[in-house]
């Protein structure tokens, strides 16, 4: 029996992003490169790569804090660069929030939590009766206690709290999709697995999705379906994730899982690492398929051959 893909939320079609730096001689910074791929509902998409790679650079167009060079980003079939009007960015902005490394930066230090939510129905559910309960019942379903939380200012909370504060506010907004860049980056181990979990738990009750940026492999392969491997602004690999994490095809892709660290194994002061010597690989991988592009080695799994 053929298992039926979810439905498509959002689709990114040839999407490149290129920054001009000086006037009398503007230098051109390529940050993506035509990426193409497509977020489904109810599931997890790692962005994986170093920094910078293109991955936040991504996470920012598809929030709309930043114009695409060329491509186009399809909410539900719609291109989001013709979301003109205030009311059409409200609505984009309903279903469609990030979640950022810095959960502090998030929140006014000067408004305590109760009016963090009030602004929230404020600007974009202003006749919602029952705010109240409902506030309640997403604190709750984040596994927190609302006695213990309103009424508080953002830095008497730990980071995990605010994590969590956030996610709430996807919740109170019935997301379609949650741009999570290094989402647990800041916070403690004990507290990054209950976030993760969190986020999983979300994602298949309430048919949300999740484009999940990090640099961590390990955390990308926990909590993914599906997995983007970026380097130099491409997507070099892309697919379901136990496929690319047991089958790397691609030179930087290896490279990546080459320098995991392993818990049963002491490190080797006499073993060298060149970080210039993947440029190399990659170059010589490219070449020697030139002409082959972006090709599918396995179902849902492809790997970019050649960039000609």
């Amino acid at each position: 029996m053929v298992k039926k893909r979810a439905e498509r939320v959002m689709a990114i079609q040839n999407l490149s992003k290129e920054f001009k730096s000086g006037l009398i001689r503007p230098q051109i910074t390529v940050a993506v490169k035509e990426v193409s791929f497509e977020i489904r509902a109810g599931t997890i998409l790692s962005l994986v790569g170093e920094s910078g790679s293109g991955k936040t650079t991504i996470g920012k167009l598809i929030l709309k804090l930043l114009k695409p060079t060329s491509g186009n980003i399809l909410y539900r079939n719609k291109d989001i660069a013709t979301f003109k009007s205030k009311q059409d960015k409200t609505e984009y902005y309903r279903k469609v929030q990030g979640i950022f490394q810095d959960p502090f930066a998030s929140f006014n230090p000067l408004y305590r939590i109760d009016r963090v939510f009030d602004l929230i129905f404020k600007g974009f559910n202003p006749e919602e009766k029952n705010r109240q309960e409902k506030i309640k019942q997403a604190l709750k379903s984040v596994n927190l206690n609302p006695e213990r939380i309103l009424g508080k200012f953002p830095h008497q909370l730990s980071g995990g709290q605010l994590q969590r504060l956030l996610i709430a506010r996807a919740l109170l907004l019935e997301v379609d999709i949650l741009v999570a860049d290094e989402l647990i980056s800041m916070l403690d181990a004990s507290t990054r697995i209950g976030v993760l979990n969190l986020l999983v738990e979300l994602c298949k009750k309430n048919g949300m999705s999740v484009l999940f940026i990090t640099h961590d492999l390990n955390l990308g392969y926990y909590i993914s379906d599906y997995t983007l491997i970026m380097y130099q602004g491409r997507l070099v690999e892309r697919g379901q994730t136990k496929k690319i994490y047991q089958n790397p095809v691609h030179p930087y892709t290896r490279m990546l899982f080459e320098s995991v660290p392993d818990i049963g194994r002491r490190w080797n002061r006499e073993e060298d690492f060149l970080p210039e010597q993947i440029v190399d690989d990659v170059n010589k991988f490219y070449e020697k398929h030139q002409g082959k592009g972006l090709i599918e080695v396995d179902e849902e799994h492809s790997v970019l051959f050649s960039c000609d």
